[in-house]
């Protein structure tokens, strides 16, 4: 399939703004949430764990600050534009392959190390087996991601076919399958993980190609109410905990796997957003933000949490310090200063670590589509098995550790395609016939 056959309409600009907006807000909500969250004392040998968004009351925020939902949307919207634009259906499977693991390659190499590292240097293993965990378990967005990356084809094909049919199948499957779940078949609810987020990437297609992008600001706004309240009716009347995220001790978690609820959140949050799209691409130096942030979106998901875990080793682990109790005087004094030093740290790691991203990748596709298919396949169970097992350190054997895991992503890696030298300032994507 070429991209003569693809599109049918033409891209609305070189870039949808709102979608960057989009883009840059959740990923900035997604740092202050996990920099938010952590309660950490030390104690012997022990790193003592808690979320502050367990305080009582404090679920409403996730509500808000839950924003996988519109990561999956803007990457629903990002894969039609760009695949209608492709000059062939594997050169775009190649390009966002790469794009997706570049990235990745070098925090794989980092954490391949550093619990062997830190072993050394004389930290105890329950806490670096906590920092191996949280450095990896990010990674289960990129393996989703791929996933729907690779059913992208099919599933435009299915929404010029039958179109909002699509998502309204899917939410009607995302249902069946949260009564299995609650109905003692507990595992069966993984399926979500595939079901929810393709609804949700199905829906940034009708952003593109569909009457989600056209709404008023009235129309939208009732799509957001909707949204909103059927997530709390479902709230109130059903199974679901009231935070969108998991939380510790609970005995289901909305998060992990997903269940179908986080579907009708992510209709009351795109509504909304689209309520006040003119004045949010609009607002001052948006573009200049917007322009720093874009080319390193990935980068700053990736390494915030690496930013959190070198903070709290130093700070808890190195200075004895202990988080105040959330909600109190002390810790909202604290906060902006635990803010600035987790930035200033992100800040020096992208430095070191956003040119995988920044930089062109000259990349000449010599596989065909079902090479690629299987490239994504497998660097999307390797960081599965990453985000499941954490960087467990070396020396608990080849096979008991990170290593298979990062095997499969690299293998993925090399069978996208080969990269070119190019000159500076240029892209190239070519297709090898």
């Amino acid at each position: 399939m070429t991209t003569s056959q693809l599109p049918t309409r033409a891209p609305r600009a070189s870039r949808d703004k709102f979608l960057d907006v989009v883009r840059a807000g959740a990923i900035l909500a997604v740092v202050a949430q996990h920099w938010t969250m952590p309660v950490l004392s030390f104690s012997g040998n022990t790193l003592s764990t808690g979320n502050a968004l367990a305080t009582p009351g404090w679920w409403i925020i996730t509500w808000a600050s839950q924003v996988m939902p519109l990561v999956f949307f803007a990457g629903g919207a990002a894969n039609l534009i760009s695949l209608r634009r492709a000059e062939s259906t594997r050169a775009w499977f190649a390009g966002r392959v790469r794009r997706l693991l570049v990235p990745v390659l070098p925090i794989m190499a980092v954490w391949l190390v550093a619990p062997d590292l830190l072993h050394g240097l004389g930290v105890p293993p329950q806490p670096v087996q906590v920092a191996s965990a949280i450095a990896a378990q990010l990674l289960w967005f990129l393996s989703v991601y791929l996933l729907t990356v690779l059913l992208t084809p099919l599933m435009v094909a299915a929404h010029r076919r039958w179109g909002l049919a699509v998502p309204a199948v899917l939410a009607g499957l995302g249902v069946l399958v949260d009564v299995a779940r609650f109905s003692d078949l507990g595992l069966i609810g993984y399926a979500n993980a595939v079901i929810v987020w393709v609804a949700v990437h199905q829906l940034g297609f009708h952003y593109v190609e569909g009457r989600l992008g056209s709404l008023s600001r009235r129309a939208a706004l009732a799509v957001s109410a909707a949204g909103f309240g059927v997530t709390a009716l479902l709230v109130a009347f059903g199974p679901y905990p009231a935070s969108m995220i998991g939380m510790p001790g609970a005995p289901v978690s909305n998060m992990s796997p997903p269940t179908v609820l986080l579907l009708f959140l992510a209709l009351g949050q795109i509504g909304f957003l689209l309520a006040f799209r003119e004045k949010l691409v609009s607002l001052p130096r948006v573009t200049a933000a917007l322009s720093w942030l874009s080319p390193r979106f990935m980068s700053v998901y990736l390494w915030h949490m690496p930013a959190l875990v070198v903070v709290s080793g130093v700070t808890v682990f190195g200075l004895g310090y202990s988080t105040p109790t959330p909600g109190t005087s002390m810790w909202f004094l604290m906060a902006p200063a635990w803010f600035a030093v987790c930035g200033a740290v992100l800040l020096g790691l992208l430095r070191l670590f956003e040119r995988f991203e920044t930089q062109p990748d000259g990349l000449v596709v010599t596989a065909r589509t079902p090479q690629l298919v299987l490239a994504g396949l497998l660097a999307s169970g390797g960081l599965l098995g990453l985000a499941a097992h954490g960087f467990a350190p070396l020396r608990d054997g080849v096979l008991n550790g990170p290593l298979p895991w990062v095997a499969l992503v690299a293998a993925g890696f090399a069978l996208a395609g080969r990269q070119v030298s190019l000159p500076r300032g240029r892209a190239l994507v070519a297709v090898k016939r």
